[in-house]
C-alpha cells in the first residue's frame, strides 16, 4: 500500500485530468452541448477563434473549459471561484492550442510511439524515471522486483478501483509525453556550437578591461536647445516600425461610483448584531447558534493563549464561562464573542525570546569561547542593555532580526534542554544563566510563562456592508450620469460638472480581465469589443462595491500602431537623439581631461572607472544598461580615447587604460557545452512559441467571455 500511496501522490494531476476528460466526453454526448432543441447553443455556428486553420467553435471551447472545471472540482472538492475560472479558461485555450497546433506536427514529421515502447518504459530496459523513483530499495536504488510485484497487484484489482485508474491514466500519459520528447529532440539535437563560438564565449567571460569614462545624461541638455521636426519624428517611426506591432486593442475613459456603507447602514448592522448578542447570551447551544448566524469563517472553535483573538486576550484574566463581549469593531466587521467554556488542556503554551550563540567547532575550546561570549552578553543585559538590541547584534539564527522573538510555542515543540527552563519559569523575565542545547548557548527571556488554559469561543460576525438603499442610491447616480450621454468630450464635460474623476484605461487587449484598480472587470472588456465604438457611452457596470460608466475613446487594429498614436511616445526618444548629436558636436575634438570635460555640466556629468569590466557585462555604473557601450570599450586600444558615443541614456567618452586578454587555451569544450546547454534548455519553449506563431492564432473569445 505504501507504493500505491507514492503513485497516488505522483499521479494526482494526471488522474484528475483524465477523469475530467471522461466527464467532458460524457457531456459532449449529451443533448446539452449538441445541436438539438435542448442545446444551449441552439444549433447556431459560433466561432471563438481559429488555430492552424481550424475553426474553434464555442462548443469546443465550452467543453474544454468544462474539462478543466471538472478537474478542479475533483482536485479541490469545490467549485472554482471567479479568479480560478479565469485561469481555467486560459488553460482550456492552451489545451486547444496544443491539440490543433502542436500535436499535428508529430504526425507530419513521422513521430510516433508504439505499444512496445510504452511497455519498455514501464518494465523493459528503459523504465521511465518517474516510475523508477517510485520503486526504490532501502539503499535508494531502483528495485525492479518491487515494480513487477506492484504491476501484478494492479492487474488483480477491479477495473474501477482508484489505484487501477491512477495507474492506467499514468501509463496512458507516457505515450504523448514520449511523443513530445521525440519531437523536441528532433529540433534540439540539430543545435550545435562551433569552436569559434566557444572561443568567443571564453573571451567574453574572461577578457578584462580597465576603463575610465565620462557620462553626460541627455537630460543635462535643456529641451530648448534642440528642435524636433515632424519629419524627424516620422523618419524615426519609419525606421522603427517593428517596435510598434500590436494586437487588437481598445481604449476607454470611465467614472466610478463607489458604494460605501452609510452611517445609517453601520448603525443598522450594529443594532442587528446587538440583538444577536442577547440571543447567544441566553442559548446553551453556542456552537449551533454561531454556525447558523455568523459570517465568521470559524464561528466556533477552541483557542489557547497563543491563538485567542486580541479582544479576548487583552482581558483573559477576567474571562468567565458564558461571558459575552461585544459588539466590537474589528477589521471592518462587528463581532460578538461568547466564551462558552474555559478548561485546562494537557498541552502547555509559553512565549520567549532568545539570543543564540553558536560555537565554531565541536571542540571544548570552541564551546568554552561561545559560552563565555554568551555569559558576557547576559551580564550586559542584566546591567540594563536592551535584550532585543543584543539579539539583533549577536543572534545567529533567523530570530535575530526580530529581536530574538520566538513567539508562542507548545510543549514538545522545542528541544528538551530549551523547553524545560522556559516551562519551569514561575515568572516572566530573563533566565539567570545561559542554556546549552545542541545548537549552541541560549540567552533566554521568558515573555509569557507556560499556560494550558483552553477557551471554547463562539464568534458572531457581521461585515459592515452597504444596504439596498445605499446601493440603489449609488446606482441611481450612475444611471443619471449615463443617461442621454454620447461622445468623449460630452462625457468628460459632464464628469467635470459633477466633480467626478475621469480615469483612463488605454490599449486594453481582448484577453484582459482587470482594469486599473477596479479588479475583475471582464464585463467592461467584453463591452469594448462586442458593442462599443468610439464615443459610445456604456450602460452602468456593476462591479464589486463600485458602479462604473465608460466611454470608448480609441481603437487599434492588429498590425502597426499609427504614427499619430505613438507620436508622444517617440518624441522624447527623438529628442534624446538630437541631444546626443548636440553633445557629440560640443565634445568632439576636445583634448582636456575627462574631469575638465565634466565641468561643462557640473550638476549632471560624472566620471567613473572600472577595473574589471568584462565583455559579457550588460551595464556600467551611471551609464546603466548599455551593452553597445560595453562592447565599444573592448574595441579600443590601450591608452586611447573614444569619440563621444551616444548610448541608451546619455553620451559616453571612454578612455581604455588597459585590456587583458585571457590566455590561449587548447580546449574550449567546457564553454561549448555551456552554450549548448543554454540553447537546449530554452529549446522546448522556443519550439512551442514558434508553432503557436506559425498557427496564426485568431482569438475571438472576447465575443462570449
Amino acid at each position: 500500500m505504501a507504493l500505491i500511496s507514492t503513485l497516488r501522490e505522483k499521479m494526482t494531476k494526471w488522474v484528475v485530468g483524465a477523469i475530467a476528460l471522461s466527464m467532458g466526453a460524457f457531456i459532449v454526448g449529451s443533448d446539452l452541448f449538441g445541436s438539438g432543441p435542448n442545446s444551449i447553443f441552439g444549433g447556431e455556428d459560433k466561432e471563438v477563434g481559429e488555430i492552424a486553420g481550424t475553426s474553434i467553435s464555442l462548443e469546443d471551447y465550452q467543453i474544454a473549459i468544462q474539462e478543466r472545471k471538472n478537474s478542479y472540482i475533483l482536485n479541490f472538492g469545490r467549485n472554482p471561484g471567479e479568479r480560478e475560472n479565469a485561469t481555467l479558461e486560459a488553460q482550456a485555450w492552451d489545451m486547444l492550442l496544443n491539440r490543433n497546433a502542436i500535436q499535428p506536427e508529430y504526425a507530419r514529421v513521422g513521430v510516433r510511439v508504439t505499444s512496445d515502447e510504452v511497455w519498455d518504459m514501464v518494465q523493459g530496459k528503459n523504465v521511465d524515471e518517474s516510475i523508477k523513483s517510485s520503486f526504490l530499495d532501502s539503499a535508494g536504488r531502483f528495485d525492479r522486483t518491487r515494480l513487477i510485484n506492484y504491476l501484478k497487484q494492479i492487474e488483480a484489482m477491479p477495473v474501477g478501483s482508484e489505484a487501477r485508474i491512477r495507474w492506467d491514466i499514468f501509463k496512458n500519459d507516457l505515450q504523448p509525453s514520449r511523443e513530445r520528447l521525440k519531437y523536441e529532440n528532433l529540433m534540439i539535437k540539430t543545435t550545435y556550437v562551433t569552436e569559434a563560438e566557444a572561443e568567443r564565449d571564453y573571451h567574453n567571460q574572461n577578457d578584462v578591461a580597465e576603463v575610465k569614462y565620462l557620462y553626460i545624461p541627455y537630460y543635462a541638455v535643456s529641451d530648448s536647445l534642440v528642435t524636433i521636426s515632424d519629419n524627424a519624428l516620422r523618419e524615426y517611426y519609419n525606421k522603427n516600425k517593428k517596435k510598434y506591432k500590436v494586437e487588437t486593442t481598445r481604449s476607454m475613459s470611465y467614472v466610478a461610483f463607489a458604494v460605501n456603507p452609510s452611517p445609517e447602514d453601520t448603525a443598522a448592522i450594529r443594532e442587528e448584531i446587538t440583538r444577536m448578542s442577547n440571543d447567544i447570551k441566553n442559548t446553551s447551544e453556542d456552537s449551533l447558534f454561531a454556525i447558523s448566524n455568523s459570517d465568521a469563517s470559524t464561528p466556533f472553535g477552541k483557542y489557547t493563549i497563543a491563538t485567542l483573538p486580541p479582544t479576548l486576550l487583552n482581558q483573559r484574566n477576567s474571562l468567565t464561562d458564558g461571558q459575552v463581549i461585544g459588539p466590537v469593531l474589528e477589521d471592518g466587521n462587528f463581532r460578538v464573542y461568547k466564551v462558552s467554556r474555559i478548561s485546562k488542556d494537557t498541552i502547555y503554551t509559553a512565549k520567549a525570546s532568545h539570543i543564540l550563540i553558536r560555537w565554531d567547532a565541536e571542540t571544548p575550546e570552541a564551546k568554552k569561547t561561545a559560552k563565555e561570549k554568551a555569559q558576557k552578553i547576559l551580564k550586559e543585559i542584566k546591567a540594563g542593555a536592551s535584550f532585543a538590541a543584543k539579539a539583533r547584534e549577536f543572534g545567529t539564527d533567523g530570530t535575530a532580526s526580530s529581536g530574538g522573538d520566538l513567539g508562542w510555542f507548545t510543549s514538545g515543540q522545542m528541544v528538551k534542554e530549551f523547553e524545560k527552563p522556559v516551562f519551569d519559569a514561575k515568572k516572566t523575565g530573563l533566565l539567570n544563566d545561559v542554556v546549552e542545547t545542541q545548537f549552541g548557548y541560549h540567552i533566554i527571556e521568558v515573555t509569557n510563562v507556560k499556560d494550558n488554559t483552553a477557551y471554547d469561543v463562539a464568534i458572531l460576525e457581521r461585515s459592515i456592508s452597504p444596504s439596498d438603499e445605499t446601493l440603489n442610491e449609488a446606482l441611481r447616480k450612475a444611471d443619471s450620469f449615463a443617461s442621454d450621454l454620447s461622445g468623449v468630450e460630452e462625457f468628460k464635460a459632464k464628469a467635470k460638472e459633477q466633480n467626478l474623476s475621469v480615469f483612463e484605461a488605454n490599449d486594453i487587449g481582448t484577453a484582459e480581465r482587470r482594469i486599473n484598480d477596479l479588479g475583475e472587470a471582464r464585463q467592461m472588456v467584453t463591452w469594448l469589443f462586442r458593442e462599443a465604438k468610439v464615443g459610445k457611452v456604456s450602460t452602468v457596470f456593476d462591479l464589486t462595491d463600485t458602479y462604473v460608466v465608460a466611454v470608448m475613446t480609441g481603437e487599434t487594429e492588429k498590425g502597426l500602431k499609427s504614427f499619430e498614436k505613438v507620436k508622444d511616445e517617440i518624441t522624447p526618444l527623438v529628442k534624446n537623439e538630437a541631444k546626443g548629436k548636440y553633445l557629440q558636436a560640443k565634445l568632439t575634438g576636445k583634448t582636456e581631461s575627462l574631469e575638465d570635460l565634466a565641468k561643462l555640466y557640473p550638476r549632471d556629468a560624472v566620471v567613473n572607472s572600472s577595473s574589471d569590466l568584462k565583455l559579457n557585462a550588460s551595464s556600467m555604473t551611471s551609464v546603466g544598461f548599455d551593452p553597445v557601450i560595453v562592447g565599444s570599450v573592448f574595441s579600443l586600444e590601450a591608452g586611447k580615447r573614444s569619440l563621444p558615443l551616444s548610448g541608451e541614456n546619455g553620451i559616453v567618452v571612454l578612455e581604455l587604460q588597459n585590456k587583458t586578454e585571457a590566455p590561449a587555451i587548447g580546449d574550449f569544450t567546457m564553454f561549448k557545452n555551456q552554450l549548448l546547454n543554454s540553447l537546449s534548455g530554452r529549446g522546448g519553449y522556443y519550439i512551442t512559441e514558434a508553432l503557436k506563431e506559425a498557427a496564426n492564432v485568431e482569438d475571438k473569445r472576447y465575443k462570449f467571455f
